[in-house]
């Protein structure tokens, strides 16, 4: 295992500090999408974070080396943590990777069907059953006779394998891009999951369609009882690309969001609540839609797993920004946490042993990869 000193420090993130010649990941050059490039005429500041003071930030907070736990792995999308310390980690193509006392072991993923990746689709979220550590559910881009789409299903482990045991949902539309795929079981015992717009902007404000959503549901796969809707998964509704799911410690939701061109987007997640896609984006408001509690202005960070820890630090791997980020939800600042290693898809904190894990997303064909790439590192997280 190779440790590395860590470089950040408490660098500040500041807005605005990208070429507007920058790609978005993913697909994010595209503008053809129904955003728009501009920020809302109100007022161009409400709803950006603003940059932490120096004074405020304890630059040994974080202090210390990272290490890391895998190498060589392949466009890796998702962290699981197990309880024993083993970390699976999802990659694209549809290989889950054991990774356990350095050791690392490629498990494969019997299922009844198979893995399509394409640009963003292929195999997604993990999370385990929360009563069987050898059972988890998982979300994958998959191809039927008319098109494109993405299955959350349920997986058992039988030794070195993952087979298919039950389908939670089916037929949830996809593409090449805007896929979502971040699966998270909630403080209220239920499975949730993001789904991007399937590159169809108007389905983001369709409630009868599953794309463009958080849902939610019994971990069986049926729905929820108290959903917003009746007799329908969606939770809310009017998101783009959504990839990243957390809750604080008083149990509010936040995500991660991927604009059109920049206007990358923190919301706090509330049931039957429209997030305005693609009617708004950015600080832009209307009646009836929500406004993002934090949005990267003309900057893009291309925001992608998150975790918080506590009651208002949301950690988010940024692609295109290339830095793990601490966003504060409350006070409305952020704070450089890593950097100068690529591109980081997910990040993933453990309370109990207050570790984090993070992942590098170069080995996508987006990326610079060195000839590690892709990793899994971990670092101690924030003193008590």
């Amino acid at each position: 295992m190779k440790k590395y000193t860590m470089i950040f420090g408490a660098s500040v993130l500041m807005l605005g500090a990208c070429s507007p010649e920058e790609p978005q990941e993913e697909e994010s050059e595209e503008t053809t999408d129904g955003g728009s490039d501009e920020l809302g005429e109100d007022d161009p500041t409400e709803g950006e974070p603003e940059p932490a003071d120096d004074e405020d930030i304890d630059e040994d907070e974080m202090a210390g080396d990272y290490e890391t736990l895998a190498e060589n792995l392949a466009a890796p999308w998702g962290i699981t943590l197990v309880d024993d310390g083993t970390v699976y980690v999802t990659e694209r193509e549809g290989q889950i990777i054991e990774i356990t006392d350095g050791e690392t072991t490629p498990m494969s993923l019997a299922l009844d069907e198979e893995v399509h990746q394409e640009g963003e689709g292929g195999l997604h979220g993990m999370v385990l059953h929360p009563e069987d550590e050898d059972t988890a559910i998982i979300y994958h881009t998959y191809v039927a006779t008319d098109g494109i789409y993405n299955r959350i299903v349920e997986i058992e482990r039988d030794g070195d394998e993952w087979q298919e045991t039950d389908v939670l949902i089916e037929d949830i539309p996809g593409a090449t891009t805007h896929n979502g795929g971040r699966l998270a079981i909630g403080p209220d015992g239920y499975l949730y999951a993001t789904t991007g717009d399937a590159e169809d902007p108007e389905l983001s404000q369709d409630t009868d369609s599953l794309a463009g959503k958080i849902l939610r549901m019994n971990l069986d796969g049926t729905v929820a009882e108290d959903n917003p809707f009746d007799d329908s998964y969606v939770y809310s509704y009017g998101h783009r690309n959504p990839q990243g799911l957390d809750w604080t410690d008083d149990d509010r939701l936040f995500s991660t969001e991927h604009g059109p061109t920049a206007n990358d987007e923190i919301n706090h997640i509330e049931p039957g609540n429209n997030y305005g896609w693609p009617e708004i984006v950015g600080d832009e408001t209307e009646e009836g839609m929500e406004t993002a509690v934090m949005n990267s202005g003309e900057e893009t960070w291309a925001p992608s797993g998150a975790a918080m820890v506590g009651e208002q630090s949301f950690y988010v791997a940024a692609l295109a920004g290339e830095q793990l980020i601490r966003f504060d939800v409350d006070d409305n600042t952020t704070d450089t946490i890593l950097e100068g290693e690529g591109r980081w898809r997910d990040v993933v904190y453990d309370e109990n042993e207050n570790m984090f894990y993070v992942i590098t997303n170069n080995t996508d064909g987006r990326g610079d990869p060195i000839d590690e790439d892709d990793r899994l590192l971990s670092f101690e997280g924030p003193e008590a």
